[in-house]
């Protein structure tokens, strides 16, 4: 037989072609386990993903609306803490957090168990928590992005005095130990408050009454700055830096309440609506408020009540009217204004930006109203003291009380742990000099 060469195309599609046989035949399964995933809605995927981005966005936002209102020697590191939680708590949400506070209940409505651990028990299909519309990975993304927010807001009340250290561990334990009881608790199926009926679309508890008590417990436990209530030192280094995240809160919001809905459905159009309504209304209710005690309005009072606002409405997003949404949004503006300059001074504890003041106590008059308010034409699924329902208000009242006391007394005892492990406060020299140096060797400004 003579020298026979075969054509090396014809090798290379021979090979091709049977790899392709190989691969196939090890697919087949994989494609037929596929073909049993429900068919997902790609308007509601496609809104709770642009809501998920919203919702992050508003954490360097909350960033920028702290890192403003600091004195210029400490902007970077209260940005910073802002910053670094998005890192901290995405990780451990992967890993326990999303497991702990959505998984399959494990003690009682409490807390979940460790189904979820890593995500390796989940797949695309239906979860628990929703209706199967959207895959499981992007409500975990949604939810991370709560928990997120949540923690960085209570650096607030801690900001100019707290090692940047001491927070990065304090996120992983206050994930763990807190938010993820609280949310299970909240929204969680089989949930103790959930079971009760308790009304809370986005977050007035979970996330505003939980992080501001613990802001609280950690001012209480850091102690006032060097000079507070003896000489002025509230000095904005950018009040531009505070607006500018103000306004990445109010677009981020849109988000974090319409995207509640998990669908691109009436319910989140009305959310959208109520939570702009509510934010424009406590912003005019500050403004009022300040105008009438100083005589004058200011940028930063204008701010600090639409932020009043958007907490105030998180609760009750997905079951009041617009209407009511203007009621709720300017109490809420003049209720927490008074929380400042009244109630703050007098009793003389140092949240530094405001973090109780505004959240924890525009959560609990949001959550209350949703008592009140809550319209079941609306939302079916509430109805509210005014709309014929009296015993919602016992609900509301009953869940605010428990998550503002276990919150409270457990961040406190986290905090004191921390303390007496690694320090909790800088030293006075650092206090003096400034967080940005000392902690980062970094300077906001250099000019």
């Amino acid at each position: 037989m003579k020298n026979f060469k075969v054509p090396i195309f014809t090798v290379i599609l021979s090979l091709i072609g049977g790899m392709s046989l190989v691969l196939f035949s090890w697919a087949s399964p994989v494609f037929a386990a596929a073909s049993k995933i429900p068919a997902f809605s790609a308007g509601n995927t496609a809104w709770v993903l642009t809501s998920s981005a919203l919702v992050l966005i508003m954490t360097p936002g909350l960033g920028f609306y702290y890192g403003g209102m600091v004195r210029r020697k400490n902007v970077l590191n209260t940005i910073s803490l802002s910053f670094i939680t998005i890192c901290t708590v995405s990780i451990i949400w992967i890993l326990w957090g999303y497991s702990l506070a959505f998984g399959p209940d494990a003690v009682g409505g409490i807390i979940g168990g460790f189904k979820y651990i890593g995500l390796f028990a989940m797949g695309e299909a239906q979860h628990s928590r929703y209706d199967g519309t959207i895959p499981s990975y992007i409500y975990v993304m949604f939810q991370l992005m709560f928990a997120i927010i949540t923690v960085a807001l209570i650096s607030g009340a801690l900001a100019e005095r707290i090692k940047f250290s001491s927070w990065v561990v304090f996120t992983i334990v206050w994930l763990t130990v807190v938010y993820a009881p609280v949310a299970q608790s909240v929204w969680g199926i089989g949930g103790i408050f959930q079971k009760m009926g308790v009304l809370d679309f986005a977050g007035g508890t979970v996330v505003h009454i939980n992080s501001g008590v613990a802001g609280l417990a950690g001012a209480i436990v850091l102690g006032r700055r060097k000079g507070y209530m003896k000489e002025n030192i509230v000095q904005p280094n950018q009040l531009g830096y505070t607006i500018l995240g103000a306004s990445l809160l109010w677009f981020g919001w849109f988000g974090f309440n319409a995207g509640s809905a998990l669908g691109a459905n009436s319910l989140a159009a009305s959310a959208f609506l109520v939570t702009n309504t509510a934010a424009a209304a406590a912003a005019i209710g500050w403004m009022i408020a300040e105008w009438i005690r100083s005589g004058k309005p200011t940028t930063l009072g204008m701010v600090s009540g639409a932020v009043a606002g958007l907490v105030a409405i998180t609760p009750a997003s997905g079951f009041v009217n617009p209407v009511d949404s203007i009621i709720i949004g300017f109490i809420a503006g003049i209720i927490c204004y008074s929380m400042v300059v009244f109630v703050k001074p007098k009793l003389g504890y140092d949240d530094a930006l405001d973090a109780f003041n505004v959240h924890a106590i525009g959560g609990a008059w949001g959550a209350l109203a949703t008592g009140l308010f809550a319209d079941p034409l609306i939302n079916s699924a509430g109805r509210g003291l005014f709309y014929g329902n009296p015993g919602q208000m016992w609900v509301q009242f009953l869940t605010v009380a428990a998550v503002a006391i276990y919150s409270f007394v457990m961040s406190y005892i986290i905090f004191k742990v921390i303390d007496k492990v690694m320090g909790l406060r800088v030293n006075k020299e650092t206090e003096a000099i400034g967080l940005d140096i000392t902690q980062h060797d970094e300077a906001g400004y250099n000019f």
